[in-house]
């Protein structure tokens, strides 16, 4: 049966070729055109069906909720699942089963000013794409993405499977692809719904922006699943590989994104247990290898802190929240840094600031010292290396090394990084010796730490000593405060504090 009609002002054609000798009418071929070459009739295909819509606004969500709101999804939707409980949630579940889906084109050929789908805008958009079952296979290109992309559908829950069936898997070989603010929020959004059959992704982009913040290559290998931990059908977001490929760097990852809801804490009223408020953590453990540290901080928003520099950054962060979105209140976890032959520059913005106050300009702008050539201009190292351990936005560490031509500097205390703050105590060797390559020619043991490590090499070498300034450093890292510390007053071997 042929229909011809109106859609939001334009010309449609619709026709369906139906075998109606069996109960549930099976669809043989069909066409579906909508805009202006809907005027000039339906051509049939030979089998399958056929869609070529051309319209300013596209809004496939629209399309599904018609779809799903038919008498013959309503019935396939109100079927009992495998626990014998009728669905109200008919989205995924209805387009499933194989009589809808025969409705559904083979062939798809769409182009629209603006392209609705699952709740996110594409502007500009030509889509090309085929059907074969549940699977789409289509060719896009649009404002926001360029590409291919092959979706599956979910299947739905069974007596053999009633955690949902086969999963759906989302796959995108893309030339390029930009996430601005909104965008990364629906994301966010919709990942954190965490629906039962969000789909699997296998994703590579060769040119990806997220919030106006070019990302250079991007490869994501990703599944949801039940977590382990958990039987009350809490669901866990597996990141079994994320690559952000650079020319300044290169990111190496790992990661899942969590509910914590499945844990639980006492009720003070009545002992009971309840649950925790429904809140995602985010856990990541990666490797950041960097050609040129410079010139990845000038790509963040962070120019002129750092020139050159080359090494490794490394370990495992977690944060309450989406992984697009760093919570630095609920930031915890532990790093390792070593980055080779660079120079600390004079630093302002944002998290820079702490690097301008690690380059130790504030000790000769605040000190009349004996070695202000050395810093005045920033810190040119021949390596920075440490650890640092991270607690609810705290990061902490008692074996930061650096190591210059002029001056060997180690370091040992907190930042926090919510409020901007920091309490150092910074140890200056200015006249690099044999000594003093001695000193730093190990890395400082964290379970030792800067002190015992001070203590056994005066111990070994008394004349380093009298050569060794120290520095306290608080205050924000936009106005640090310098003391310097007298160390001629010793009663238990460390130094003391002259305000």
């Amino acid at each position: 049966r042929g229909v011809s009609g109106s859609v939001a002002g334009s010309v449609a054609a619709i026709a369906y070729v139906r075998d109606l000798s069996e109960a549930v009418p099976r669809v043989l071929r069909g066409a579906l055109v909508v805009g202006p070459a809907a005027a000039d009739g339906i051509n049939m295909p030979g089998a399958g069906v056929a869609a070529n819509i051309n319209l300013p606004v596209v809004d496939l969500d629209a399309w599904q909720a018609v779809l799903d709101d038919t008498p013959l999804a309503r019935s396939v939707s109100a079927a009992p699942n495998s626990n014998g409980i009728f669905s109200t949630k008919p989205a995924f579940q209805s387009t499933a089963n194989a009589a809808v889906q025969a409705y559904f084109p083979t062939t798809l050929a769409i182009r629209a000013t603006t392209l609705v789908v699952q709740g996110y805008r594409l502007n500009r958009v030509v889509v090309g794409g085929t059907r074969e079952g549940t699977v789409w296979r289509a060719n896009l290109d649009a404002a926001e993405l360029n590409g291919y992309v092959e979706f599956r559908q979910p299947g739905r829950a069974s007596a053999s499977s009633p955690a949902g069936g086969l999963s759906g898997r989302l796959y995108a070989r893309l030339s390029h692809l930009n996430l601005a603010a909104g965008a990364a929020s629906d994301v966010e959004a919709v990942l954190n719904e965490q629906p039962s059959s969000i789909p699997a992704l296998d994703i590579v982009v060769e040119d990806m922006e997220l919030r106006g913040r070019k990302l250079g290559r991007i490869e994501i290998d990703a599944v949801n699943r039940s977590a382990v931990t958990s039987g009350s059908g809490v669901r866990e977001w597996r990141l079994n590989k994320l690559n952000v490929i650079l020319p300044e760097a290169r990111l190496s990852a790992t990661g899942t994104w969590s509910a914590l809801n499945a844990q639980a804490d006492a009720s003070p009223a009545t002992g009971a247990a309840r649950p925790v408020a429904d809140r995602r953590r985010s856990v990541m453990k990666f490797t950041l290898d960097i050609a040129d540290s410079g010139e990845l901080l000038r790509r963040f928003g962070m120019p002129d802190v750092v020139r050159k520099g080359k090494g490794k950054l490394e370990g495992q962060i977690g944060w309450i929240g989406s992984p697009l979105s760093l919570d630095y209140p609920t930031l915890a976890g532990q790093l390792n840094v070593s980055i080779e032959a660079g120079q600390f520059m004079k630093a302002d913005p944002g998290l820079a600031k702490l690097l301008g106050v690690l380059s130790l300009q504030s000790l000769p702008r605040r000190l009349t010292l004996d070695f202000r050539d050395v810093f005045s201009d920033g810190f040119s190292f021949d390596f920075v290396r440490g650890d640092v351990n991270i607690d609810a936005g705290q990061a902490k560490t008692n074996n930061l090394q650096m190591g210059g031509v002029n001056a060997a500097v180690m370091m040992e205390g907190s930042a926090d990084v919510v409020h901007e703050t920091q309490n150092i105590r910074v140890v200056v060797v200015p006249e690099i010796n044999a000594g003093t390559a001695s000193l730093i020619a190990t890395a400082i043991n964290p379970l030792i730490g800067l002190g015992t490590f001070l203590a056994q090499a005066f111990l070994r070498k008394p004349l380093m000593q009298a050569a060794t300034q120290e520095f306290h450093i608080d205050g924000t890292w936009a106005d640090p405060r310098v003391t310097k510390i007298d160390r001629s007053a010793k009663s238990d071997g460390k130094p003391s504090s002259v305000n």
